[in-house]
């Protein structure tokens, strides 16, 4: 199974429920989605079975520029901790 997105909106902004797999490709995807609502959107990851370190990096810049990540399973926190840290001893 491939990545699926719902979409809820609320007042403050749209939360998109990924389900599925997150790889390259569909990282365009999101960041296309995201686009279209400007920055505010929150990113439910709680039916997430597989991520790629493409999508584990563009996770950990989202909820960096402030993106809120919702219900994330505990392997894809910890792999998104660890981005984060390799960023910044980057900058």
């Amino acid at each position: 199974m491939v990545m699926r997105v719902d979409s809820v909106s609320d007042r403050a902004r749209t939360i998109f429920v990924l389900i599925g797999r997150i790889n390259s490709p569909e990282v365009q995807e999101l960041k296309t989605r995201m686009a279209e609502n400007g920055n505010r959107v929150a990113l439910d990851l709680q039916e997430v079975r597989l991520v790629d370190l493409d999508a584990v990096r563009f996770l950990a810049s989202a909820e960096r520029s402030g993106v809120e990540l919702r219900r994330v399973p505990d392997y894809v926190r910890e792999w998104i901790q660890l981005e984060k840290r390799r960023l910044s001893d980057l900058e």
